[in-house]
């Protein structure tokens, strides 16, 4: 297990990269976050390893797993019969060791965001794919999905729950240059540093007016003027990061959320 001193809460900027890294489960001791993992790994952070019990840690975090409505999706990681409306999405996932259950800000910003969307009918491109959440959600908002994630232990992870939920997303490891086509919709739940460096991939893949979803983005602090227009002091977050990258590429910013200390950036490709 890997020790970090902190909390779930003031930690949570590096909580998906944990995820990523492998991590199956976390909890809170004192003033201490301890995260669980199969095999050691190579970390970026100032933690440390150490020797872990008997306890089935797996078990454990998928017990505190519990159902989370968005709209009209339901993530189900329990695999517990729901009582939910005719027209609710509900979507049946095993998290397995991939991020992505519905539980965090980004994601539940990420399926808000696509719900938004006209999707029929539309290609959408799921980078960082993860456990497939998000792509099995555009598939069930009626998209043809691909997703994309470079660790290649999610990509089983990902196909499993497309099975397990009549979904048509399919899903592959590999990065955004193995990728030749072009998309109406790209939903992208990274880091800030990484969506700075694939932005000019997202704009090459990125039909022309088609749609860009960003988010695992830390937010900065904004305030309204006397006509209600709110400026955004992004420097105290990683948001500057990714609008600054937007513009470089001339993707234009159409609409921020923000949930939490996270924020999701909706940006367009122009038709030139």
């Amino acid at each position: 297990m890997y020790q970090l001193r902190g909390s779930l809460e003031s930690l949570d900027d590096l909580t998906p990269a944990l995820w990523d890294a492998g991590c199956t489960g976390m909890e809170e001791r004192g003033d201490t976050l301890i995260a669980y993992f199969i095999d050691r790994c190579e970390l970026p952070f100032d933690g440390a390893w150490l020797e872990a019990d008997d306890t089935d840690w797996l078990a454990a975090y998928r017990a505190s797993l519990h159902p989370v409505t968005i709209g009209r999706v339901t993530i189900n990681p329990t695999g517990a019969a729901l009582n939910v409306s005719a027209d609710q999405i509900v979507i049946d996932l095993e998290p397995g060791l991939a991020f992505g259950t519905g539980q965090h800000e980004t994601t539940r910003l990420a399926i808000d965001a696509l719900q938004r969307l006209a999707l029929r009918g539309k290609r959408v491109l799921d980078v960082g794919a993860g456990s497939g959440i998000l792509g099995i959600v555009a598939e069930k908002l009626g998209a043809i999905v691909i997703g994309v994630d470079n660790d290649p232990q999610t990509v089983p992870v990902a196909l499993e729950n497309a099975r397990r939920n009549a979904s048509s997303a399919s899903f592959q490891a590999g990065t955004l240059e193995a990728i030749t086509e072009t998309f109406d919709v790209l939903v992208c739940n990274l880091f800030a540093e990484l969506h700075d460096a694939l932005m000019p991939q997202y704009r090459l893949h990125l039909e022309p007016d088609g749609t860009l979803l960003l988010t695992g983005i830390l937010a900065g602090t904004g305030q309204a003027d006397a006509g209600e227009r709110i400026t955004w002091d992004t420097s105290s977050g990683r948001e500057s990061l990714v609008t600054a990258a937007l513009t470089r590429e001339g993707l234009r910013l159409m609409r921020r959320e923000q949930a939490g200390d996270w924020v999701l950036l909706e940006a367009k490709r122009s038709n030139a």
